[in-house]
């Protein structure tokens, strides 16, 4: 499994990267047919409460592609609340199967 973290128009510190490593690997751990996670994090302007976004890209052989997009007020948040949003997704497909 392959993971991109971008921060658009900011550097994305160590700490964070380390935070969405650990969830997504635990994300691949429980659907282990994941072949790519993409995060890509921005500041929504104007500079106010509930402005950092997450948009999460997950791509799965055979599956397709599942993509999150969430807002809050830490990306920590906003990653919890895609994956969620990543993981309803998946089950659903899974459950299909």
């Amino acid at each position: 499994m392959k993971t991109r973290i971008q921060g658009i128009h900011f550097d994305v510190s160590e700490k964070l990267v380390a935070f969405i490593n650990k969830k997504a690997e635990r994300l691949t751990r429980r659907f282990p047919t994941i072949d790519y996670i993409d995060v890509n994090l921005t500041v929504v302007k104007p500079e106010t409460a509930m402005n950092k976004e997450a948009v999460m890209k997950v791509i799965m052989p055979h599956d397709g592609e599942f993509v999150a997009k969430k807002i809050a007020d830490s990306f920590e948040e906003a990653i919890d609340n895609a994956i969620e949003a990543i993981e309803g997704q998946l089950e659903k497909v899974k459950g299909k199967k």
